[in-house]
């Protein structure tokens, strides 16, 4: 079976958009309470205002024109799950499902696979044995180049394995990521580059790969760089709803006002719960399957 995956990038337009809402990730205040400090979260998310915050970005989803498909619940799914994007990788080949660098996770990729392969999503394979990778560390560029980070979450082998499945006709070029905050911490690729067009991207270049700027460079891709004062509340963790149409989580102003001078439009969400507790913005609450 052949899937037309459309334009092969991570900033082109929405047009299919899988998700978790906050609804079924969360469930209960029950299940909040047995999980949030496991799961390493800042503090206890709140479930109603969660559900409150999840809505205004289901609508910003859904007024892009993008199909909007919800995942819903599963077996053995934590909070983690409202974060879709880590738990499966799209290549122009299919669907692969990832061996998450974060334990706590591994169900994810299978149910999400599950629900997408009933919908008519191919499966094209899936990481194995000691291999690790999760959605969150790779970035498309065009549709024979994807960037890969190399840290706690992601391994050289889950990297290896991927480019087998993608084949000869992607260069997958793979970046070390800095130790940062250490193994629990909730860092990938993503949390310091975030395309919003295919010549302009948002950064955080204090934690980037010198190499990894210079390719960006090369590219002819310009930069849109976060402040230190607004990393750690995810000035970089932007979704790209289309070329220079973005959804952000607020408290970051200079970046927002940054991106606007470039011509972005920014739409922005508060994210207190669904976001800033969990480590996971817009781009981690969503995973794009199809880009125009």
């Amino acid at each position: 079976m052949t899937y037309d995956f459309g334009a092969f990038n991570n900033w082109g337009q929405l047009k299919k958009v899988a998700v978790r809402s906050a609804a079924s990730a969360f469930v209960s205040d029950a299940k909040i309470d047995a999980e949030w400090k496991d799961l390493n979260f800042h503090s206890r998310p709140n479930l109603k205002n969660a559900l409150a915050e999840y809505s205004i970005v289901e609508k910003l989803l859904k007024s892009t024109g993008a199909e909007v498909i919800d995942l819903g619940v599963g077996d053995g799914l934590t909070l983690d799950s409202l974060y879709t994007h880590d738990a499966l990788i799209i290549t122009p080949k299919g669907l692969v499902r990832p061996r998450m660098g974060k334990p706590q996770r591994r169900k994810e990729a299978a149910v999400n696979g599950a629900v997408l392969e009933k919908l008519g999503f191919p499966i094209a394979g899936e990481i194995t044995g000691e291999g690790k990778i999760e959605g969150g560390d790779l970035v498309w560029i065009d549709r024979h180049t994807v960037l890969a980070g190399v840290g706690y979450r992601t391994n050289v082998e889950g990297v290896c394995q991927l480019q087998a499945i993608c084949g000869p006709d992607v260069d997958m070029m793979w970046f070390d990521m800095p130790h940062y905050k250490g193994k629990s911490d909730v860092f990938h690729l993503m949390s310091c580059l975030s395309p919003l067009d295919k010549d302009l991207a948002v950064v955080y270049q204090p934690l980037m790969a010198g190499r990894l700027l210079e390719f960006l460079q090369s590219r002819g891709i310009k930069f849109v760089d976060v402040p230190d004062s607004e990393f750690e509340t995810m000035g970089c963790n932007v979704l790209a709803l289309g070329p220079r149409h973005a959804m952000m989580v607020a408290g970051n102003p200079i970046t927002e006002q940054r991106m606007r001078d470039v011509g972005v439009k920014v739409e922005v969400i508060e994210g207190y719960d669904i976001c800033r507790k969990g480590e996971g913005g817009p781009t981690c609450m969503t995973r794009p399957l199809v880009r125009a």
